[in-house]
């Protein structure tokens, strides 16, 4: 090879590293816009003007095939949580459905009840269970983060328009 091929291949990764320097400064300020708007509660992001072009830009991006959450390293968050179901009301315990038996999320609640009198009946003969759809969540994702006092905050949101 000679000079002039080894400098143009130097100047190109060069600017190829450059580019991708760039590319990475840019996702992380755009990583730190979507923490900072998402973490916002009162009023949620969509409440917030300046959070509109990062948020929409994040909801559009998701639609693509090779969607990869931008981060904010700064803050030491990575992508966030996501946890489509609330917790069961109090008495009653998380399960699968038979649709989604080893899927990735428990989609219902369940309570066994005892249906008989006191008094009457072998408890085992009056047990009887019911099910009823786990609730959604409003704010499915969430970031942890973390103060300067070592506590986390979890704070959560939604990504509908």
């Amino acid at each position: 090879m000679n000079l002039v091929k080894l400098t143009g291949i130097a100047t190109i990764l060069s600017a190829a590293g450059w580019l991708s320097l760039a590319n990475n400064a840019d996702a992380s300020e755009w990583g730190c816009e979507v923490l900072l708007c998402a973490s916002s509660s009162n009023p949620s992001w969509r409440g917030v003007p300046a959070c509109q072009p990062p948020m929409k830009r994040l909801i559009s991006a998701m639609r693509g095939w090779n969607f990869s959450w931008p981060t904010c390293p700064e803050a030491g968050t990575g992508k966030p949580g996501y946890e489509r179901y609330a917790d069961c009301p109090s008495g009653w315990n998380v399960d699968y459905s038979e649709q989604d038996r080893g899927g990735s999320q428990a989609d219902i609640c369940v309570q066994v009840r005892n249906t008989c009198p006191r008094g009457f009946g072998a408890e085992e003969d009056c047990r009887q269970t019911v099910t009823m759809p786990r609730p959604a969540r409003e704010d499915p994702y969430y970031f942890d983060i973390r103060s300067d006092d070592g506590n986390v905050a979890r704070h959560w949101f939604n990504l509908k328009r």
